[in-house]
């Protein structure tokens, strides 16, 4: 089969390699992909960052954002069967931990991730545990399904503090960035405004998928613009998606006395905060988000997608499998939204 892998511990460094299908074990199922899409986490890869520099043994098939069907079961397999359409889980977690067995898998302390610290699914096949493998509803355009991993993280990261009817406001428009406001304005807050530094095609994108004000921090003050939306006192939410030191600071001056700001950005250093009079006086909530809950936020986006979630505007381009490259430059412009590979196109 042909598979992409990060062949050389450099920038850049993928090739297409003709590599054996792998045979599932017992717990294990085959699945043919149909759609793949770019992760952060792939180009984090692509770049060959510090990060990745530490954890991804080369060399090594990429990818965890996947939509296919089953195609074989391993012996041992109970609930999943072949024919069945299916996306997963990217963290294989033990099961055993404290973690695992108090309802916080997600946050597993021996979890493997499926791209970097085992082969991944940027392949003609995979094979998954059974017990990642979920069942997508037969009509789910496979384009949406295989966005579950990252859509996972932007419905924790809402559902994290109550946004319904709420303001709320989102720091960094980048792919997750965009998903949020997306499930924001489908259950109802109030404001969603939206602040990027300065990229202006994703604001536009913003403003497509239900943003009610956007603002560009490189050319005003985004803390002094969010008082003025709320009347001085600020949202009752932010949801922090970049990762930056100064969009970290603004969202818990930017969030009213009381209220909650919820972090998923992932900054490259220490980030330097007002403990006291921004979050200690102000009586702040800080929510930590890493992953996706197993599996209510699965659950959460079945029924998302069953009641009218619409996240098409957030896919910008689509190429077929075998040029991959064109997607990962796509993703190195910062013009777009998510990235589809094809297979079956």
């Amino acid at each position: 089969m042909k598979a992409i892998v990060k062949a050389r511990p450099e920038p850049g460094g993928l090739e297409l390699w003709d590599v054996p299908v792998p045979k599932p074990g017992p717990d294990e199922v085959l699945i043919k992909m149909k759609r793949l899409a770019i992760c952060g986490t792939d180009h984090h890869i692509y770049k060959w960052d510090a990060w990745s520099q530490s954890r991804v043994q080369v060399p090594r098939i990429i990818g965890h954002e996947f939509a296919g069907v089953v195609v074989e079961v391993g012996s041992h397999v109970k609930h999943v069967k072949v024919g069945d359409y299916v996306s997963g889980e990217g963290h294989i977690t033990c099961g055993f931990c404290r973690n695992c067995r108090t309802g916080k898998a997600h946050v597993c302390e021996n979890f493997v991730g499926i791209g970097y610290d085992v082969d991944g699914a940027f392949a003609e096949y995979m094979t998954l545990p059974e017990s990642n493998v979920v069942i997508n509803d037969p009509d789910l355009d496979p384009d949406l399904a295989a966005l579950q991993d990252p859509l996972g993280n932007a419905v924790h990261t809402v559902f994290a503090a109550d946004c319904v009817a709420n303001s709320v406001a989102v720091f960094g428009a980048g792919p997750v960035g965009l998903l949020i406001i997306a499930v924001l304005k489908h259950i109802g807050a109030s404001h969603i405004i939206v602040v990027e530094w300065d990229n202006e095609y994703r604001l536009d994108l913003a403003r497509k998928l239900g943003a009610t004000h956007t603002i560009k921090a490189a050319e005003e003050d985004a803390v002094s613009r969010i008082l003025d939306i709320t009347g001085g006192r600020g949202v009752e939410v932010s949801l922090e998606a970049a990762g930056a030191v100064k969009s970290i600071n603004d969202a818990m001056k930017a969030t009213a006395p009381g209220g909650n700001v919820v972090l998923l950005g992932i900054p490259n250093g220490e980030v330097p905060l007002d403990i006291t009079g921004d979050i200690v006086f102000k009586g702040l909530t800080l929510h930590g988000i890493t992953g996706r809950r197993m599996f209510d936020t699965w659950y959460r986006m079945q029924g998302l997608f069953r009641s009218g979630l619409d996240i098409r505007p957030v896919i910008t381009h689509k190429f077929k499998f075998e040029d991959y490259e064109k997607g990962f430059e796509a993703m190195a412009s910062g013009k777009c939204g998510k990235v589809i590979l094809t297979l079956d196109e």
